[in-house]
C-alpha cells in the first residue's frame, strides 16, 4: 500500500521559515516520474507549489513561491522536502505532497496545516 505522510506543518509568523516533509512507504522516490507540492487555502482550489522529477535536477515552481520555497528529496530516506523561507500571510494553507507518472499525479498524502500570521 503506497502512503504519503507529511509533516512539519505549524504556526509561523511572517517572514519566518518552516521545512515540510513527505515520508513515502509502498514505493521508492526512484519510482515515480515526478514529485510535488500542493496547497489549498481555505475558500480556494487546489494549487500547485513546486514539482521535482525522478533525476532530482529538474525541478519548478509557481511564481507565487519561487524563490522563497525549495523543493527536494532524499531517495535513499524515502522523503520529500519543501523548504520554506520568507513566508507570507498568502502562504497559509493546507499543503499535500503528491508523486505520479508523466502526467497525472496518482498517490497524495493527508496535507499539513502552514499557518503563517501577520
Amino acid at each position: 500500500q503506497v502512503q504519503l505522510v507529511e509533516s512539519g506543518g505549524g504556526l509561523v509568523q511572517a517572514g519566518g521559515s518552516l521545512r515540510l516533509s513527505c515520508a513515502a512507504s509502498g514505493l521508492t522516490f526512484s519510482s515515480p516520474y515526478k514529485m510535488g507540492w500542493f496547497r489549498q487555502a481555505p475558500g480556494k482550489e487546489r494549487e500547485f507549489v513546486a514539482r521535482i522529477m525522478r533525476s532530482g535536477g529538474d525541478t519548478y515552481y509557481a511564481d507565487s513561491v519561487k524563490g522563497r520555497f525549495t523543493i527536494s528529496k532524499d531517495n535513499a530516506k524515502n522523503t520529500l522536502y519543501l523548504q520554506m523561507n520568507s513566508l507570507e500571510p498568502e502562504d497559509t494553507a493546507v499543503y499535500y505532497c503528491a508523486a505520479g507518472t508523466s502526467v497525472k499525479y496518482a498517490y497524495w498524502g493527508q496535507g499539513t496545516q502552514v499557518t503563517v500570521s501577520s
